[in-house]
């Protein structure tokens, strides 16, 4: 069963019958006296439901409901207190109680109600998840030599939970190598958390992965979740981490060394039990030499590797990866043997990215298909025309206009994202291109 149960209750009788009872049915369990315990213990444990009284030394548990709602809001809560009346039931379910009970309570309706509530909290928890994964994109194993270590190395990291490290070009697969490792690995029930390191820098990425106190910095006017929190029994994936700021790293590596952390602000703390995933284009190996990159953190996210090839070393496949990339659009036009030969003339810096972008403008101008040569944005087989001048213009404006949401929202990345309307992870993409500009 193994879903903690957290019992705030002043009397001390009722909590032990309480514990003794929930442990005989293997529920493991947790008790507080009072609202500052149940603080603690539910940043330190992943508990899953809390049997609440409303009466408590340091506060009113009613009041408590709304604080935990926030800071944990898939924790399910059943209300036990000795006022029965209906205005009590009605404010605590108002304020996000999943159930009321009335002192004493008859075990087996206990049993039946805290059952209820833990699957209320497992389906806020898959509902999450869902709307997470609602668009997603399995990688594409090729059959040519180059690829064949990489599907070795992708299946051995998901049948473990060792910390991996995902090497190659930017626009080689990464990301979609990263999430399948995690949707094949004994976590694929928990969240897949990404964020590009490359995209923010010191105490902004380090508020986004730990999250922070109200007033902790210039901007930082609510407290909030961090990304190693959000991640607890899943996969954290940290994108480019090779761009990771000095004081970032050793904040990380205390994290993977303690299993706990601290929102910035906070002296208090925390536990995630997370699988850590780490991507880089850059040579973390000679960025150690160098002084660019902690080598006790190098060997911290690198107990396995997958090497992950350029495009234009996996060739043969391309055949197969344009039909791939067109399923994945839910097309299926032909693509003529001229369109292919010219593809595979071409050495494709941008690696799958930049053939991804290159097949959705065929498709868009060729029709009903089939896509030739004609569509395809070469003057000559290898080259791909060098005029930029009006997309990087649209790049800089575009640049311009997040920095100033961003500057507008105080710094808080997830606000500035929803008023851009773009996810976290595309946000972070583009500040990332921007700065690479």
């Amino acid at each position: 069963m193994n879903q903690p149960v957290l019992i705030v209750d002043d009397d001390a009788d009722v909590c032990a019958s309480l514990k003794n009872y929930l442990e005989s049915i293997n529920y493991p369990t947790f008790v507080a006296n009072n609202i500052s315990k149940g603080r603690t213990l539910l940043a330190q444990e992943r508990i899953r439901a809390i049997l609440l009284d409303l009466n408590l030394p340091d506060g009113s548990g009613l009041n408590w409901i709304s604080e935990i709602k926030e800071e944990w809001p898939q924790v399910a809560i059943l209300v036990i207190t000795g006022q029965g009346d209906v205005p009590t039931a009605v404010h605590a379910m108002r304020r996000g109680a999943d159930h009321f009970a009335t002192k004493p309570i008859d075990i087996d309706d206990l049993t039946i109600i805290l059952e209820k509530c833990l699957e209320i909290g497992s389906l806020r928890r898959a509902t999450g998840l869902q709307a997470r994964h609602k668009t997603k994109e399995s990688p594409f194993f090729g059959k040519s030599a180059a690829l064949a270590p990489v599907i070795e190395e992708a299946r051995l990291a998901a049948a473990s939970e060792a910390p991996t490290l995902l090497q190659g070009e930017t626009g080689s697969g990464k990301t979609l190598i990263a999430r399948w490792i995690h949707e094949q690995s004994a976590r694929r029930n928990g969240p897949f958390i990404e964020i590009n390191c490359g995209g923010l820098r010191g105490e902004m990425l380090a508020s986004e992965l730990f999250g922070h106190a109200r007033g902790a910095f210039t901007g930082a006017v609510d407290k909030k979740q961090g990304l190693v929190e959000i991640a607890d029994e899943g996969t954290l994936f940290l994108d480019e981490i090779g761009d990771m700021d000095p004081e970032v790293q050793s904040h990380l590596l205390k994290v993977l060394e303690t299993k706990s952390f601290r929102r910035l602000g906070e002296v208090r703390d925390r536990r995630s039990d997370f699988r850590l995933i780490c991507a880089t284009n850059r040579d973390l190996q000679q960025e150690v030499t160098r002084g660019k990159f902690r080598q006790d953190l190098f060997f911290r996210i690198a107990v396995l590797t997958v090497s992950v090839p350029a495009l234009r070393n996996c060739l043969s496949d391309l055949p197969d990866l344009c039909y791939h990339i067109l399923k994945s659009m839910s097309r299926t036009i032909v693509i003529s043997q001229e369109a292919v030969e010219r593809l595979q003339s071409y050495q494709w810096p941008g690696n799958v990215r930049e053939l991804r972008n290159v097949i959705e403008r065929a498709v868009l101008l060729c029709g009903s298909g089939p896509i030739l040569p004609k569509h395809l944005p070469f003057d000559t087989p290898g080259m791909i025309k060098e005029d930029n001048s009006v997309e990087d213009e649209i790049r800089q404006k575009e640049a311009d206009h997040i920095a100033e949401v961003i500057a507008r929202c105080k710094g808080d990345v997830g606000e500035a994202a929803k008023i851009l309307g773009l996810s976290r992870a595309t946000l972070y993409r583009r500040l990332s291109a921007a700065k690479r500009k």
